[in-house]
């Protein structure tokens, strides 16, 4: 079964970047559409963007500004995350998951174990 791996978090200063990667462990993701997440304790997991299994399509949350941009790489069966002008109440574990129908903004199939990304002010 195929694996998705979050890496790209980590502690950052407000007004700063991340591109956070989503790596699939086979070419299936090819296929998949794409997606990422957001989650602090105590809160549900919040829909932050999705892409098409080609990456020309992307959908991204109403409640999120402008600094999130969501990118595919069919050749390296990865997808992106980049954030930026990081803002403290970005902290959270992100999450990356495939097979949605696309543009989902809640089913997946796949999900990665989430990389933790903290913004200090």
């Amino acid at each position: 079964q195929m694996r998705l791996v979050e890496s790209g978090g980590g502690l950052v200063q407000a007004g700063g970047s991340l591109r956070l990667t989503c790596q699939a462990s086979d070419d299936s993701i090819r296929n998949l559409s794409g997606g990422w997440f957001r989650q602090t304790p105590g809160k549900e997991r919040e829909f932050i963007a999705a892409v098409s299994w080609n990456g020309s399509g992307t959908r991204y949350a109403d409640s999120l500004s402008g600094r999130f941009t969501i990118s595919k790489d069919l050749n390296k069966n990865a997808f992106y995350l980049q954030v930026n002008d990081l803002r403290p109440e970005d902290t959270a574990v992100y999450y990356c998951a495939a097979d949605g129908n696309y543009p989902s903004t809640h089913h997946y199939d796949y999900w990665g174990q989430g990389t933790q990304v903290t913004v200090s002010s």
